[in-house]
């Protein structure tokens, strides 16, 4: 058994599409509607087959209610990892990305949180080499 699809859910599934791609660099996997239903999912480029991560438009009220109270308590709604995260950093920065919290060293790792612009902190997250 394995993971092959997640969600999070966005306010604004074209301005999630932008983000997701020309800010973070991830490839559109699905993008299809049927009526107002609009299927969007991207992937890692490093990873075309790999797990999907789903756009979903909060429209649910349980969904918005959720976001929204996991944002304002400055929970990452998404958690990246990555082998640089200052590297990542400086490179999503330049894309315009939007950083609540520059790289900072925990516990067993180095993170960064940024607003993704549609509603949900991502945290991006290298893990310690022992």
């Amino acid at each position: 058994m394995k993971i092959k699809l997640t969600s999070v859910y966005v306010d604004n599934q074209d301005n999630a599409l932008r983000f997701y791609t020309d800010v973070l660099g991830f490839a559109v996997k699905a993008d299809f509607s049927n009526g107002p239903f609009r299927w969007l999912t991207v992937t890692s480029p490093d990873e075309p087959d790999g797990t999907e991560l789903q756009l979903a438009l909060n429209d649910n009220p349980a969904a918005k209610a959720y976001q929204q109270a996991i944002f304002k308590q400055g929970q990452p709604a998404l958690m990246l990892f990555t082998d640089d995260v200052k590297s990542d950093y400086e490179r999503i920065k330049g894309r315009g990305g939007s950083f609540a919290m520059a790289p900072t060293e925990v516990t067993g790792s180095t993170i960064a949180q940024l607003n993704d612009s549609c509603g949900n902190l991502i945290q991006i997250t290298q893990l310690a080499r022992w």
